[in-house]
């Protein structure tokens, strides 16, 4: 189970003079004590003691973050975020998680478990993500972007409507946008609603954390063009005016660098 996660820890030292290892890893797990609890994307990761075991093999210290939170502090330390006191970062890739900065440092919540704003229900139905229909992560997550694609395309089917590719099941985020770019009606509805609830999902978060800046990651840094102005005017008819006039809403800086400096940042255990 460990052999492929010390094997790209040893191309990690081999490529950085450190003294000590950051890692960043799904939720849930418990940063302080160093374990990770069984995250639904590491089968038979269960109470998985990690930073002892890395400590004892590698003789350094090791320190350990959700990967929401890791990405939000590398992009507070040196991407978009630099220079803001309260920022909020989302994931927005195979699912929807968030990584808090409230006053200067890391907020992660009473066990690891602040930003999980996936599972917010924003309708009473929806795509499934984070085991709940209508959440924010079914709506806004490659994943659930994808279950909408494959959801329109069996509906059109039954109208013998072609949508996209015969091969409903390989349907993915990736296609929808694309066949959004090109004018298709049903994916540009898709995409179209995927940005309202982005919007409406910001709207919370500006009304409740009054954050700086709003660093959103993956999809929205490939899809500004396109999500952004739907959010944008979402965000304008439901936040707070005064607290929305002071948040910027911005791409992620880092790009495909944000893991490695996730870690990085993480193994400083400045925060």
């Amino acid at each position: 189970m460990l052999d492929e996660f010390f094997r790209y820890t040893d191309i990690y030292l081999k490529k950085y003079s450190v003294s000590s290892i950051g890692i960043s890893c799904g939720s849930p797990l418990d940063s302080k004590r160093g374990i990770i609890l069984s995250p639904p994307n590491l089968p038979g990761w269960d109470d998985v003691h990690i930073i002892d075991i890395v400590e004892q093999k590698y003789d350094v210290s090791a320190y350990i973050q959700n990967d929401a939170n890791a990405c939000a502090l590398a992009e507070w330390k040196y991407g978009a975020g630099k220079g803001t006191e309260n920022m909020i970062f989302l994931t927005f890739g195979t699912g929807m998680g968030a990584g808090l900065i409230l006053n200067g440092r890391l907020y992660s919540g009473t066990n690891d478990l602040a930003g999980e704003v996936g599972h917010i229900r924003l309708a009473p139905d929806g795509p499934l993500g984070y085991g709940k229909h209508g959440s924010f992560e079914g709506f806004c997550s490659g994943g659930g972007i994808a279950s909408m694609g494959r959801e329109k395309a069996h509906e059109l089917k039954k109208k013998r409507i072609s949508f996209i590719r015969d091969d409903i099941d390989g349907i993915t985020a990736k296609d929808i946008f694309a066949a959004a770019n090109q004018g298709n009606q049903y994916a540009k509805g898709i995409v179209s609603e995927c940005a309202e609830k982005l919007g409406s999902a910001l709207s919370i978060l500006i009304d409740i954390l009054n954050p700086d800046m709003i660093v959103i990651g993956s999809i929205f840094v490939r899809q500004k063009d396109v999500l952004a102005p739907i959010t944008e005017e979402i965000i304008k008819k439901e936040a707070l005016s005064l607290s929305a006039s002071r948040c910027k809403v911005v791409p992620a800086l880092l790009g495909e660098s944000i893991g490695d400096v996730a870690a990085l940042t993480v193994a400083t255990n400045e925060y």
